[in-house]
């Protein structure tokens, strides 16, 4: 059958869902003059609710979303601003105001957001239109021939009614999700040591956590009620945490709320949880609170789906001969604090400049090899903070230390570089080459080390009803509000030259909390830690 030609483009899409969308809008805001097409399979609107999950955002996520691509007000009247992340210990436990808790007592200074992926994706696809993206539904591609010549790349595609058709691009951006076309015909993906699995559904009304106290016949203490605010944990992005998993609340504007499992396959069974009534029977045993809210009238599930393994990777993103992956269709790491949309606005960063430096007639080559590299740098220093970490799920102890570590790495190195649109300089990175090294070599030491303890301690601990607010910790609440502070490429680079022994001084802080005796077991990872800590609150890295 003879193609049908269309148009030709400078950027084809593949993909409209997050990653595609918010590309073709951020390309367009740069270059109005650019003609960009995409192509979504789906026809008509995305639905609410039921579409997809990644609807926590976190600072780099809601900042592109708000303020790059200008979406703060309809994040602000359409959606849930997020009261933060927090965390019970509550495996097995039948009332929830008797288990630890960590999480904010107040909002910190940078909005986050629950989004509502359909809601969101369909004012996306909106404003697209709107500034000249040529949205196309019902399309459906098939194949992609890359011409490395120079000339223009092609696409077939297949529209709603059956229909053969052809589009000439100068640029092909895979954002196709993990279906990966031009992932899988290039022979891309790997893996990356990351086990995980995750099951998900909806349900039509939201849930009330803060209402679950008492519900084992005691007496919870009053302070329960009112140390977060009054009736404020529902809009959190709850964690309901066991031993090797976590469960997942997050509140849907639409009047939803989405439920998910996160489990490590070497302390729970895929297969025993990947049907509804098999994750239900799951949730008695492990969270018992939760199995009886979803036996309520108006708790059925609206979808249901899993992964079996939800982590992966990919050889390569960005090309020199014009083509590159964006969102899943590339890389991801691990829903855990949710950094999904940040990859997704660091990458399409990226390749927005590489379309600007294309057409600008600059080092096409030399700025894809950059960017490949920082790209992959900041995919493989995130990785530890997830890889062969769900043990820590079960110990209060570890994870009260964790979060605040993971967070202060986060807003210390990636946040400001993103915040003040320094991922791109070249000059400041370079010269921040050594600090940005320790910084990675102190986080994966402490997660060994973290890991190392929860190993020997274990998770028997006694659990106590304490409150863990790390959003009274001074020092914390002004890292995360010097992001929203104006900062030029010198400031920037005082922060990341002052971030190894900020970090080496929390670390060494911490390394005075573990319970109990010292533990031969942990020496190893203790020692390479301490050795860390030591040189950077040394007077010589003063």
């Amino acid at each position: 059958m003879a193609l049908k030609d269309c148009t030709p483009h400078d950027v084809c899409i593949l993909g409209g869902g997050l990653a595609g969308l918010t590309l073709a809008l951020q390309l367009r805001q740069r270059m109005p003059d650019l003609r960009v097409q995409v192509l979504e399979r789906r026809s008509g609107e995305a639905p609410q609710a039921t579409h997809k999950v990644g609807e926590s955002t976190v600072e780099i996520g809601a900042h592109y979303l708000a303020h790059v691509l200008g979406l703060r007000e309809h994040l602000d009247t359409r959606h849930l601003r997020k009261f933060g992340f927090r965390f019970f210990f509550n495996d097995g436990a039948a009332d929830l105001s008797a288990c630890p808790e960590l999480g904010p007592s107040q909002h910190l200074a940078v909005p986050t957001y629950q989004i509502d992926r359909g809601r969101l994706e369909n004012h996306l696809a909106e404003r697209a239109r709107a500034h000249g993206v040529a949205l196309l539904s019902g399309a459906t591609a098939t194949a992609c021939d890359l011409d490395a010549s120079g000339a223009a790349h092609r696409v077939s595609w297949r529209d709603d009614e059956g229909g053969q058709r052809l589009t000439h691009a100068r640029w092909i951006i895979d954002a196709t999700g993990r279906a990966g076309l031009l992932k899988r015909r290039l022979q891309l993906a790997r893996g990356n040591g990351h086990a995980a699995f995750s099951v998900w559904f909806r349900i039509g009304r939201h849930l009330q956590p803060d209402r679950w106290a008492g519900a084992g016949g005691g007496t919870p203490d009053p302070a329960w009620f009112t140390r977060c605010g009054v009736d404020r944990r529902w809009l959190s992005t709850n964690h309901l945490c066991g031993s090797g998993y976590w469960v997942w609340l997050i509140p849907l504007a639409s009047g939803c709320h989405s439920i998910g499992i996160v489990a490590d396959p070497a302390f729970h069974d895929f297969e025993a949880l990947k049907t509804y009534d098999g994750a239900l029977a799951w949730l008695a045993r492990h969270q018992p609170q939760l199995h009886v809210e979803l036996r309520q009238p108006g708790s059925a599930p609206l979808d249901f789906a899993f992964l079996r393994s939800f982590s992966h990777d990919a050889r390569q993103v960005f090309s020199e001969q014009r083509w590159a992956l964006a969102g899943e269709a590339g890389r991801f790491l691990d829903p855990f604090y949710s950094p999904g949309s940040d990859f997704i606005a660091i990458g399409n960063g990226y390749i927005t400049r590489l379309v600007e430096t294309d057409r600008a007639g600059g080092d096409l080559r030399r700025s894809a090899r950059l960017y490949e590299l920082l790209f992959r740098s900041f995919y493989d220093n995130m990785l530890p903070i997830y890889q062969g970490q769900y043990a820590l799920f079960g110990s209060p102890w570890a994870m009260s230390q964790k979060v605040v570590w993971d967070y202060t790495y986060y807003w210390s190195v990636l946040a400001p570089l993103f915040f003040h649109v320094r991922l791109h300089d070249e000059r400041l990175l370079a010269d921040a080459a050594a600090d940005l090294q320790a910084c990675a070599q102190l986080n994966q030491a402490m997660q060994r080390w973290l890991r190392a303890a929860v190993d020997v301690q274990g998770t028997g601990m006694p659990r106590v009803p304490k409150f863990h607010d790390h959003t009274r910790i001074d020092w914390f609440r002004r890292l995360n509000a010097r992001l929203t502070q104006p900062a030029d490429g010198p400031d920037v680079r005082r922060q990341l030259a002052e971030a190894p022994r900020a970090m080496a001084t929390l670390a060494r802080d911490m390394l005075t909390l573990l319970p109990g005796k010292e533990l031969p077991a942990e020496a190893v990872p203790r020692a390479r830690l301490a050795a860390l800590v030591t040189r950077w609150t040394s007077e010589r890295a003063l």
